[in-house]
């Protein structure tokens, strides 16, 4: 007697595969709280100081209900419709329209990269060379960030992954030899100076915090999750956290002349005791942070060459990439000596554009949502059976 065996035929593979140029979660929170904050401990304490004194940690926590809450919409727009935003952008602008789209956005990255590029270049002048350094020394940041730039944004979230202990090592050495001199009673009370003097602080700060539009792009193609929301929503307030406190340090040790203290997470711990002993190991912790800063600069620029691929059609990120870049180093070899006129420019005439985009575009792409039915909620666990089912 015979028995006949069935066989049964393989599964078809899932279509639903992750792009390769997308963050995970993990990733975007790495990003939301150990990157993203290292935009606000160069040049913006001191400002805040300028503007607002001791009550600099108000117009921080404006800020920051102002970028979580843009941040909080694109994540509620990704929960409802279970797609990226490249794809919803296409699916509602059509071809032209999000081709306008994303030339717009490439401009505006283009344009957000101005200031902190002679920031970054003055930044490092001063604090890596005791005499004038030579006209090109920073002509190899430009070398990094087009290399990053012709790589896929998966390399990039790949960077996160490093930043995260590098900056827990570094922030924490540096507030554990700071704190020891700090005054806090300095910071308070608050609300001991005008409103309009907050109102001040946050106008002419906002360049510097304008970080949702950033997850514009990073969730392009990115596959939303049960859960998700909340990890990246919270991480970013733990940056605000780390921020604040970097803050408090900061004014706590300079008082009334912490305005004139620019670079600031390069000089709150030099007053430690043992550095007279030891020498200046808290260096080792600035140069880990230039590491991040460097990242979190390029960032931007590697999200105008994103765009700007979608709005040309071009494959050749080589080129692209060089455009940009090449730009990029022109603008810094013959406007750094105008870093005063492009401050003015980009935080004071000019500074409407960053809620503009930051604030007011993420709000906008609520209407993305017209006519958009509500997926079935994605959790780990079903992701996991999908992924067994696919193989």
């Amino acid at each position: 007697m015979t028995t006949t065996v069935q066989r049964i035929p393989a599964m078809p593979k899932s279509k639903t595969k992750k792009q390769e140029g997308s963050f995970n979660a993990r990733q975007l929170c790495f990003f939301s709280a150990f990157i993203a904050p290292l935009s606000k401990l160069l040049e913006t304490p001191s400002l805040l100081s300028q503007y607002a004194l001791g009550d600099l940690l108000l117009p921080t926590v404006l800020q920051y209900l102002l970028q979580s809450s843009a941040l909080a919409v694109l994540l509620f727009i990704l929960s409802k419709t279970g797609k990226g935003f490249f794809t919803l952008v296409n699916e509602k602008l059509g071809n032209i329209g999000a081709k306008i789209f994303y030339a717009v956005l490439s401009a505006y990255f283009l344009f957000s990269s101005l200031l902190p590029m002679i920031e970054l270049e003055k930044f490092s002048q001063a604090v890596f060379y005791d005499t004038a350094p030579f006209a090109f020394t920073f002509t190899p940041f430009f070398f990094l960030s087009g290399f990053i730039c012709v790589k896929g944004l998966k390399s990039f979230a790949r960077i996160t992954d490093i930043c995260f202990p590098l900056f827990l090592l570094s922030f924490f050495g540096i507030i554990f030899m700071s704190v020891g001199e700090t005054d806090f009673e300095s910071i308070l009370p608050w609300f001991e100076f005008p409103f309009s003097k907050i109102f001040d602080a946050v106008k002419f700060t906002t360049s510097h915090f304008s970080d949702a539009i950033l997850f514009l792009p990073l969730l392009g193609d990115y596959r939303y999750e049960q859960g998700d929301g909340k990890k990246i929503y919270f991480s970013y307030w733990a940056g605000g956290i780390f921020v604040l406190l970097f803050l408090s340090v900061f004014y706590g040790i300079y008082t009334t002349i912490a305005p004139a203290q620019h670079y600031a997470f390069t000089k709150i711990a030099q007053y430690f005791p043992a550095l007279k002993t030891v020498g200046r190991i808290d260096l080792i912790f600035v140069y880990l942070l230039t590491v991040i800063l460097f990242f979190a600069n390029i960032l931007p620029v590697r999200l105008c060459v994103l765009c700007l691929e979608k709005t040309t059609d071009c494959k050749n990120k080589i080129v692209l990439s060089s455009i940009v870049n090449a730009g990029l180093f022109l603008f810094v070899f013959f406007f750094n000596k105008y870093q005063n006129t492009v401050f003015e420019l980009v935080t004071k005439t000019l500074w409407w554009v960053f809620p503009v985009f930051s604030v007011l575009l993420p709000v906008l792409c609520l209407l993305l949502l017209l006519g958009n039915k509500k997926p079935k909620n994605r959790t780990r666990k079903n992701t996991v059976k999908e992924k067994n089912y696919a193989r």
